[in-house]
């Protein structure tokens, strides 16, 4: 990297003043972390090209950028956030100003290299408004420009650009996140006969939509189609049209068939000469012949008679009236009309091979300036091959209603294309690859060519060469030759089959799993203990949402406040269910989702952070709406909701919520996961005008499967939902292991010489802090807690409670405040430590109950009986269901009481 680097200095000259610059640049971390303001969507976004996640402060504007430098084969490596540069300028007082400034990017390029600086165009007005001298836009280039940005960038050769959002192209942004996944897959492949299946389709129908292709009988799956248009084995523009809009996007075989097709449909403004070139040789014509106008009155056999508008006749000879038409000197006065392109061009165009049509393309550049009246001065094409050309343009725009088809050379179809071997070689050749090539006895070409040419010399035929033979025999390959060689299970592979395939209008985004909003909510009613009945308060929900169908794709329940704990549990619910994370996460402001650890998993897979601006509700509404249909559908409907608390006034003791409780976390959890992955995503949504459910079945039919980005739900990932310390790793101690938050813990796998005294990457459990994991030659391995029976099943709120207890009770007695892990451990085992943590211990068993339930399992109902029934109220309010029947949708509408 840094031999490359230097070569690319070398080659540009770049000064050694410049090269410091840039050296500081690519060594130093982001100079800040970026909030977003007030308005905009800030975020972080995981580059593959520079295999770290690079910060934005606009989702409009910096964002896409980044997307194009990402995909810009000239950007070789983009910084965020560089070191701060120094801007001298003239203020509009009069004052001369120094602003220590830091620029959005740093992009270094094949040729160049500087800083970029996005700004939406509305704020660049404003601020050319204020600091005339720092930002003005150029009538010349018509860019925005900062001059003492410029100024400064020069002096060490290299440039400084303002980046505006009017400049995006926002269908190429659409297109690019829908294809990122396909981009981010550096083994994905499609089968070699799909491929040549689907590369004959487009070739033999340029401009097929991609919804035609999506259901053409191939065997393709949309995944191929995409995959072929990423690998640019089929060709797609991307600033035409969205991927999501299938009947809108046109496939070529390659970028010159698009180029060609793009000729014939849009035509250019072409002036079309008042007098025409092309003469329809028939009665009533008008012609003009040395400046006068004529009309044909008779076409003959052998004469051709024009009359003039004296009555006059002119009588020429039909060979020579043709002649003068070939040579210019009659030429027809109708006006051209503009005609649709007729069937036959389109033939024509069809026909074409790449090389003519690269070959027309060429001629139509040349002739272009010419026909649109601006010759070039210097062309060096000889004046009449271009009248030739421009004449051949023109003749077929009046006769098919498109000029393009007159530059097609079709040197290709030129010649004779009839076999040149005689018959009888042909039908020999014929025999012997049915009845001696294609057998189970699989001879070789050459083999079966051998016996070939020894029949031809007995039959006194004409023996072709080899090269013909073996070509003949490629001309049959496929599903028949195959299997009559190695048998049908080795045919199948060519055997075509069918899929059916459906496409929808995009919604928050243009496919399932592109956008998903997590969010958190205290939810309306009060819960007790399994335990001991005592009431625990009200429990915190984390709903993630998939934006496109509104469907609920992970939910989590716990007493504890919203923190990366809960961040973290609903992604990886997320991959127990769906085996994937969506591939952008849009959450607000929160302190839990600026963890380290919430970051550090989305990046790891390849996830965009979105954050919404703070106090910007209606940024977060697919949440906000969701929390209100769980409340009034199913939370409302329990017993202890506290719907009556707005009401403080009618809030008497027979009615308070908190004697009314008798739900517990793990039981509630189990009814809500089943109200919100059965009820609410079979019921129709008003927006959708169908149920989530149905709305991301078919999203994903059109959009792709995208099997490449599955996420395996293993141990190995359950490791990589969990915390680890400041600096991700920690040293392995002789004897002792290492050190995670104060705490040793040792597994046998650090007796290993060359492990000990090396630094490995580790994990710990925040609900069982009595267990930690350490990354050990290429495996995770479970290392356990010096004082493991005490700290085992013991939370990690639990410790920072007892922590924060121990410290008090220190700074009463005067005393330093460091805590021990052998303090800890006798604190947690005390009677003290039963009084203090009691409710924290209680929520944590109850905390475990819900871990059951996600991974399968049942809560535990009470301490003391399983509830006996649910009253459900439908039309008949006498029905009852078990509880020990099957959950359906029918049984959890709603819920009115729940009996003990």
């Amino acid at each position: 990297m840094k031999e490359q680097f230097e070569q690319w200095v070398a080659r540009l000259q770049i000064s050694e003043a410049g090269q410091k610059i840039i050296e500081k640049v690519r060594s130093s971390e982001p100079s800040r972390r970026v909030g977003g303001g007030s308005k905009n969507v800030a975020g972080r976004y995981p580059s593959r090209k520079m295999g770290v996640t690079i910060q934005f402060e606009s989702h409009r504007v910096e964002l896409p950028v980044i997307y194009q430098l990402e995909h810009d084969e000239d950007v070789l490596e983009f910084y965020d956030q560089p070191p701060q540069i120094k801007l001298d300028y003239q203020a509009s007082n009069g004052r001369r100003l120094g602003v220590l400034h830091t620029p959005d990017l740093f992009v270094i390029r094949t040729n160049s290299a500087g800083w970029e600086e996005c700004k939406t165009e509305q704020d660049l007005k404003k601020l050319a408004q204020k600091n005339p001298n720092r930002y003005f836009y150029s009538q010349e280039d018509n860019q925005w420009h900062c001059p003492p940005g410029e100024v400064y960038a020069d002096q060490f050769g290299l440039y400084y650009r303002i980046r505006s959002d009017k400049e995006i192209n926002w269908v190429l942004q659409r297109n690019l996140q829908f294809l990122e996944d396909y981009y981010r897959s550096e083994s994905l492949g499609v089968e070699q006969a799909i491929a040549q299946s689907l590369l004959a389709i487009v070739s033999s129908q340029p401009g097929i939509t991609l919804a035609e292709l999506l259901h053409q009988q191939t065997g393709a799956k949309s995944d191929d189609i995409y995959t072929l248009i990423v690998q640019e084995q089929i060709y797609f523009d991307l600033n035409a049209a969205p991927l999501a809009e299938p009947e809108r996007c046109l496939i070529f075989r390659d970028e010159q068939t698009a180029s060609a097709y793009r000729l014939m449909v849009e035509q250019p403004n072409v002036s079309l000469p008042a007098i025409s070139p092309v003469i329809n040789i028939a009665t009533g014509t008008p012609v003009s012949w040395d400046g006068k106008g004529l009309n044909i009155i008779l076409v003959g056999e052998t004469e051709v008679i024009l009359g003039a508008e004296n009555d006059q006749l002119i009588k020429f000879k039909k060979n020579v009236f043709e002649e003068l038409v070939r040579q210019g000197e009659i030429t027809s006065l109708q006006t051209p009309e503009k005609t649709d392109i007729s069937t036959e061009s389109w033939q024509r165009f069809y026909q074409a091979s790449p090389e003519d049509q690269a070959e027309a393309l060429e001629r139509y550049k040349t002739i272009e300036p010419y026909l649109n009246g601006h010759p070039p001065e210097n062309e060096t094409i000889p004046a009449r091959t271009i009248r030739d050309w421009k004449a051949k343009y023109l003749t077929a725009l009046q006769k098919y209603g498109c000029g393009y088809i007159g530059l097609l050379s079709h040197r290709s179809v030129k010649g004779n294309r009839q076999r040149k071997l005689p018959e009888d070689t042909l039908a020999i050749m014929e025999r012997f690859i049915l009845e001696d090539y294609e057998t189970l006895k699989q001879k070789r070409m050459l083999e079966v060519y051998g016996a070939l040419v020894l029949a031809c010399e007995q039959s006194s035929v004409i023996a072709p060469s080899y090269k013909a033979f073996t070509k003949e025999v490629k001309r049959r390959t496929g599903y028949e030759q195959t299997k009559k060689r190695q048998g049908r299970r080795a045919a199948y592979q060519y055997e075509s089959f069918y899929w059916e395939l459906t496409q929808k209008t995009p919604r928050h985004g243009d496919r399932p799993f592109e956008i998903g909003h997590i969010d958190h909510t205290q939810l309306d009613v009060e819960l007790v203990c399994s335990r001991t009945g005592r009431n625990l308060g009200r429990p915190w929900a984390t709903f993630l949402v998939d934006a496109y169908s509104r469907r609920l794709l992970a939910v989590y329940l716990t007493f504890d406040s919203p923190s990366y704990r809960s961040c973290l549990m609903v992604l990886r619910i997320c991959v127990k269910r769906h085996g994937r994370l969506p591939q952008i996460v849009v959450v607000d402001n929160g302190t839990e989702f600026h963890s380290v650890y919430f970051e550090t998993l989305l990046a790891t897979f390849e996830c965009t952070k979105k954050q919404r601006p703070p106090a910007k509700a209606r940024f977060g509404s697919v949440c906000e709406r969701l929390f209100g249909t769980s409340n009034t559908q199913f939370v409302h409907n329990l017993l202890g909701n506290t719907q009556i608390t707005r009401n403080v006034r009618q809030v008497t003791k027979s009615v308070n919520p908190k004697n009314q409780a008798v739900w517990t976390l793990g039981l509630l959890y189990e009814y809500l996961c089943a109200w919100a992955y059965e009820v609410y995503d079979t019921d129709e949504h008003p927006a959708l005008f169908q149920s989530p459910r149905d709305a991301f079945a078919a999203g994903m039919v059109t959009s792709g499967s995208r099997l490449h980005r599955m996420i395996p739900y293993d141990e190995n990932f359950q490791i990589l939902t969990l915390p680890t310390t400041s600096e991700g790793k920690a040293k392995v101690q002789v004897g002792r292991g290492v050190k995670i938050n104060s705490i040793y813990y040792w597994s046998n796998s650090f007796r290993d010489p060359q492990i000990e005294n090396t630094s490995v990457p580790t994990r710990y459990d925040p609900f069982n802090i009595g267990i930690a994991y350490a990354f050990v030659r290429g495996q995770w391995v479970q290392c356990i807690s010096q004082y493991y029976s005490q700290l085992q099943g013991r939370s990690e709120k639990e410790l920072k409670l007892a922590s924060a207890e121990l410290r008090k009770r220190s700074s009463n007695y005067g005393r330093q405040s460091q805590v021990s892990a052998k303090n800890l451990a006798e604190f947690l085992a005390s009677v003290e430590a039963q009084e203090t943590l009691l409710e924290q211990r209680s929520y944590d068993a109850e905390a475990r109950e819900v871990f059951i339930v996600i991974e399968g399992g049942k809560a535990a109902t009470s301490r003391n009986e399983q509830p006996k029934l649910i009253q459900v109220p439908f039309e008949n309010t006498d029905t009852q269901v078990a509880e020990d029947e099957a959950i359906t949708p029918e049984t959890l509408v709603v819920y009115e009481e729940f009996s003990l």
